[in-house]
């Protein structure tokens, strides 16, 4: 059996993380008219508050999670972004083309999976190597 390292594995879970959050954010904020524009197709109120809150919440979030700050709060507080994100910006969309109706069914199963990476991150915390860890010492 082979024996991977519990602190490198919660490393990796969390840069993996911060590679999907920190640049989704960063674009998020940087095209701040096309995400505007994506919140006011979904029919979200207040777009701009939307595209602005959504952006900087990854960025920021995605950013805590790489540092290993505030791990497990954090982490719960992404999963719960997710389902939510998942359901308001994939449930039910495509319309009549059926290409476009399973991406959208894929992408909600996505976010929904990555939700379930972020719990289990909220249970074993940040691991040895981040900012959580030396608090502990």
């Amino acid at each position: 059996m082979v024996t991977v390292p519990r602190n490198l594995v919660l490393l990796l879970s969390r840069l993996l993380f911060a590679a999907l959050f920190v640049p989704s954010g960063f674009n998020a904020i940087s095209g701040i008219s096309g995400t505007t524009s994506y919140f006011a197709g979904l029919g979200l109120p207040l777009p701009t508050l939307a595209a602005w809150g959504t952006g900087l919440f990854e960025l920021i979030a995605g950013l805590l999670i790489l540092a290993g700050f505030q791990t497990r709060i954090v982490a719960l507080a992404v999963a719960v972004f997710c389902i939510v994100a998942g359901f308001i910006g994939h449930y039910g969309q495509g319309g009549d083309d059926p290409t476009l109706a399973f991406l959208h069914t894929q992408m909600l199963m996505k976010d929904i999976a990555i939700a379930g990476g972020f719990l289990a991150l909220a249970i074993a915390g940040a691991g040895a190597w981040s900012i959580d860890a030396r608090g502990s010492v």
